[in-house]
């Protein structure tokens, strides 16, 4: 798990650098593209990816513990969390893209990227929450690093996104 999340970072990291890289070469174009971004829907996105990252935290600790109901409620919680941030994302293209705001310009063309990508990964980490819980239920298959892996995944999904969102609509 821990290869899959370097290499994910570093793949995200030379998206990040080629963001700035662009940004600098037309702040103004970048900064009047950024303005049309709610900032109040990144918050609340950040607020939930961070909640439902303690959730998954607790589930760990719940694990190692030898309480495994605890930690089943709690990754449920954590996927419901992550199902809001992919509602709340989904509401904010519509928008997006209901205002005429599409790919044609390139603040958004790497806004949709990015967080299009950023999407694809909370999803794939709603499945992985999926497959801990089923181990979870099975006594035989109970493991804790199984938990603490899902988790790892977890906050990797959740800390690409604190970085997406100071780069699109914190960083000015």
């Amino acid at each position: 798990m821990w290869v899959m999340v370097l290499g994910d970072m570093v793949i995200f990291g030379g998206y990040f650098i080629i963001f700035m890289v662009h940004r600098s070469m037309s702040p103004e174009a970048y900064l009047a593209s950024q303005q049309h971004l709610d900032i109040n829907l990144g918050v609340v996105n950040t607020i939930v990816l961070l909640t439902s990252s303690w959730c998954v935290a607790r589930s760990v600790q719940a694990t190692r513990s030898g309480d495994p109901e605890r930690a089943i409620r709690l990754i449920y919680a954590c996927g419901a969390l992550g199902v809001v941030f992919v509602a709340i994302k989904a509401y904010e293209w519509w928008s997006h893209i209901s205002d005429g705001y599409t790919n044609s310009n390139e603040f958004f063309s790497f806004y949709y990227v990015l967080t299009g990508v950023h999407l694809l990964h909370v999803v794939i980490g709603l499945v992985v929450l999926g497959v801990v819980v089923r181990e979870l239920r099975n006594p035989r298959r109970r493991r804790v690093s199984t938990v603490e892996s899902g988790a790892t995944y977890w906050h990797m999904v959740d800390l690409l996104w604190v970085v997406i969102f100071a780069l699109l609509y914190v960083m000015r």
